[in-house]
């Protein structure tokens, strides 16, 4: 499937920046699941200073603000042609070791909330079949809301709070699927959504690697595993390791963000 994708971010400023650099993860990869036609990052308001690979094998842009700036805009646009694999990525790349997925993050950590949901669901003997249970179980205890939108709460948190968003859900799945001894990691990118055109984000899911078969995704929020209607652009321990856009800035002015975004078929 051709997914042509528009995607937009804009920063506005009460008062001027005097200094700012922001990480950007926007370029998704061609892979042999999907082919990128087309890709293009423009930056107004800001420089690109370096482009470069990191640790997860994540294209990252690096981009300074111009000084004093009020407003800074982000856009990407491209096209990619995605083949439905099942949610099936295939074996481990990258620059790090397998192993390091099985670790701990404070966004990951587990704690009585994780090993309780843990111990609260049947575990079939297959390993595959064991994550999608994991999947649906984690969907139950945490209904999909809107209600908090912070993109850092805690697997913990998250289950204390009994609700969460696709940041969330892939979180609390990562430090699930990492107590019962899968290393696991987390998702950012595109998915087209059969009722509409315009989004108001990006999306997010997790993968496990399952001996025999490598990364396999899942999307909790949605109860199913990446078809041909979602794009892969990075990958993380968590949310802090595959964010679209992070970074730091001097200033006391206030921020605001628009997002337009937009996934249709070709």
């Amino acid at each position: 499937m051709k997914l042509k994708i528009s995607h937009t971010t804009s920063y506005h400023y009460d008062a001027p920046v005097p200094y700012a650099l922001q990480q950007l993860r926007l370029r998704p990869k061609s892979r042999p699941d999907q082919m990128v036609l087309a890709w293009d990052v423009t930056v107004v308001g800001g420089q690109r200073q370096v482009s470069f690979e990191d640790e997860h094998a994540n294209t990252v842009d690096l981009i300074s603000f111009d000084p004093g700036v009020k407003e800074i805009t982000i856009e990407c646009k491209g096209e990619v042609d995605v083949t439905d694999t099942a949610g099936i990525i295939g074996k481990h790349t990258g620059f790090v070791p397998l192993w390091l997925f099985e670790r701990s993050t404070p966004l990951t950590a587990i704690g009585p909330h994780v090993r309780a949901l843990i111990s609260g669901f049947d575990k079939p003997d297959d390993a595959l079949d064991r994550l999608h249970a994991l999947s649906a179980h984690v969907l139950e205890n945490v209904p999909y809301s809107t209600d908090q939108t912070s993109s850092e709460l805690t697997a913990e948190q998250v289950l204390s709070a009994g609700h969460g968003v696709c940041q969330d859900h892939a979180h609390v799945f990562i430090a699930a699927a990492r107590g019962l001894g899968f290393p696991a990691r987390y998702v950012s990118g595109y998915l087209m959504m059969n009722d509409r055109v315009n989004q108001d984000a990006s999306h997010a899911w997790a993968e496990a690697y399952v001996e025999g078969l490598g990364w396999v995704g899942f999307d909790v929020s949605n109860a199913i595993s990446p078809d041909a209607r979602y794009v892969r652009v990075a990958t993380g321990l968590d949310y802090l390791g595959a964010a679209p856009i992070s970074g730091m800035r001097y200033g006391h002015g206030t921020e605001n963000m628009l997002v337009k975004l937009q996934v249709e078929q070709q």
